[in-house]
């Protein structure tokens, strides 16, 4: 038995071909691999032997050869492909272990040449992995590492590895490259070509690819979607985000559970200081910062205590004890944080209710767009951040001042924890806040004095004092009136109105102090 080995990510390459010689079988391999290989102490057949022709420009032809695709194509149980073999000098080959030239994490790198990037795109491998595919029921095809001991085990069945393998890798094989021909695909959909220089100019992501077509992978069938009578499923595109989530403890995760859990991490990643929120329908409750993320998690808990009952946590620094047991002291139905404290004792407070669920994941960005489904089509966007808000205010790119009165320093913190936090609620939204926690939340109504009598209702004469931010422009004086009415002092919106000069005398009437952006932030 013969296999060809040529891999790019070499994790368990030498068990797995430490397996195969055991086992009998020889092994053929090709410019690093081989020479990881011989290091390894395993006798290798180099590629070039095989085609009696040596690896030639710079690697770009070595397996594309008949001695190697005629020893992968031949089906063995055909009288005429056996017949061409032996014609031809022709040997079987077996198995096929390829993985590919890290194309995607070469277009990652925006500074990398257009030639450069050119050379990572794979020919052989995909041609081998393809033909191996394609001949499942007598070749055997491996592009993923973690499939590497099944294999090894299917070996040592009686009658070695069953159809059911055969063709399950075969299938993973054929999506391995699609997913692959996709990522180049999309990648030179962003590049645009001078003729008059001949040269090449790759998109540094701020235009939209003219076809885009994700890649997703299935990470588990979820108990159904928003409602019991639809099926639903989660799916990854990477590592990053919830495509590397870890789900510790808990009951199953549901399909609003996600979409929440979402929405926290969203919000809390705005964040350097330690922060906290609880989301109740995609929306905040309450949030918070601290001096610890415990302290921020009660604080934004106690926002809105009623509301935050059964919601959904999250947290921008590890879950430690004192965090873990504050979590697990009223009922909340799942966290997310960046890590939980690898302590007993912190685990111990944690299963102390069982049925909480506790991710954790990267809030990373996710290193490509939003994007949304509408019937029969996509709506594909940039990610929203509020940059406009990394800095602390004021500074000299901050927001600016439009009315008589400027802010005191504390409003100015406070503004621009509003401002951080308006921003990832269903617009309309207007929230009330102090300098580190939310107040009253008015979100997703039809019209903004709505958003404001709805945070009202909800604040009462807690927001005396308080300030405002609303993720959209004042569109008559109206709203500032009932905002003045609450007790609130200070308002941060992106202006933009034809009536800003209307919106500007009321908050002057009022002895309010506004400051506009310049940026909005619906969320729909």
């Amino acid at each position: 038995m013969r296999a060809l080995l040529s891999v790019s990510d070499k994790t368990g390459l030498i068990p797995l071909a430490k397996g195969l010689a055991d086992r009998g079988w020889e092994l053929v391999s090709t410019g690093g691999t081989a020479k990881a290989l011989s290091a390894a102490g395993l006798e290798v057949i180099g590629i070039s032997d095989v085609t009696g022709f040596p690896e030639m420009m710079d690697g770009r032809v070595k397996t594309l050869h008949p001695k190697v695709h005629g020893g992968i194509l031949a089906r063995r149980h055909r009288p005429d492909d056996l017949a061409s073999m032996e014609a031809h000098g022709i040997r079987p080959i077996d198995l096929v272990v390829v993985n590919l030239y890290p194309f995607a994490k070469a277009a990652a790198n925006p500074d990398l040449p257009f030639d450069s990037l050119v050379e990572e795109i794979d020919i052989g491998g995909p041609s081998l992995v393809r033909a191996a595919a394609k001949n499942f029921h007598d070749v055997l095809v491996l592009v993923e590492p973690s499939d590497y001991d099944r294999v090894l085990q299917g070996l040592d069945t009686p009658g070695g590895p069953p159809l059911s393998l055969r063709f399950d890798l075969a299938r993973k094989a054929i999506a391995h490259t699609a997913a692959y021909d996709r990522t180049i695909a999309t990648t030179l959909a962003g590049v645009t070509v001078d003729d008059a220089a001949g040269s090449f100019a790759r998109s540094r992501g701020t235009g939209l690819p003219a076809h885009w077509s994700p890649d997703l992978t299935k990470i588990r069938d979820l108990r159904y979607g928003e409602n019991p009578h639809q099926p639903a499923a989660w799916y990854r595109e990477h590592d990053r985000g919830f495509g590397g989530a870890i789900v510790h403890q808990g009951k199953e995760l549901s399909f609003t559970n996600l979409l929440d859990l979402d929405a926290a991490a969203r919000i809390v990643r705005e964040f350097t200081e330690p922060a906290a929120v609880v989301i109740k329908h995609t929306n905040p409750c309450g949030a918070a910062s601290g001096s610890s993320v415990a302290e921020a998690y009660v604080r934004a808990r106690d926002a809105d205590a009623l509301s935050a009952f059964g919601g959904i946590v999250g947290l921008n620094r590890p879950i430690d004890l004192e965090t873990a047991r504050a979590l697990t002291s009223t009922f909340i139905e799942a966290v997310i944080a960046p890590a939980v404290d690898d302590r007993d004792d912190v685990r111990a407070a944690l299963a102390a209710k069982a049925n909480l669920r506790v991710v954790t994941a990267s809030f990373d960005d996710n290193g490509g767009w939003d994007a949304r489904t509408i019937l029969g089509a996509w709506l594909v966007q940039a990610p929203d951040r509020v940059t406009e808000a990394t800095e602390a205010w004021p500074g000299a790119d901050g927001p600016r001042v439009v009315t008589r009165r400027q802010p005191t320093a504390e409003e100015w913190t406070a503004l621009r924890f509003a401002w951080r936090i308006c921003a990832h609620v269903k617009s309309n939204t207007v929230i009330f806040t102090g300098p580190d926690a939310t107040l009253a939340v008015g979100a997703g109504q039809m019209s903004r004095v709505d958003a404001v009598k709805a945070a009202v209702m909800k604040g009462g004469d807690r927001l005396r004092g308080s300030v405002v931010a609303s993720d959209a422009f004042f569109p008559f004086r109206d709203g500032v009136d009932a905002i003045a009415a609450a007790g609130a002092t200070a308002v941060v919106q992106p202006g933009g109105s034809v009536k800003d000069a209307e919106v500007i005398a009321a908050a002057d009437e009022h002895g309010l102090t506004m400051i506009f952006t310049g940026r909005r932030h619906f969320r729909h």
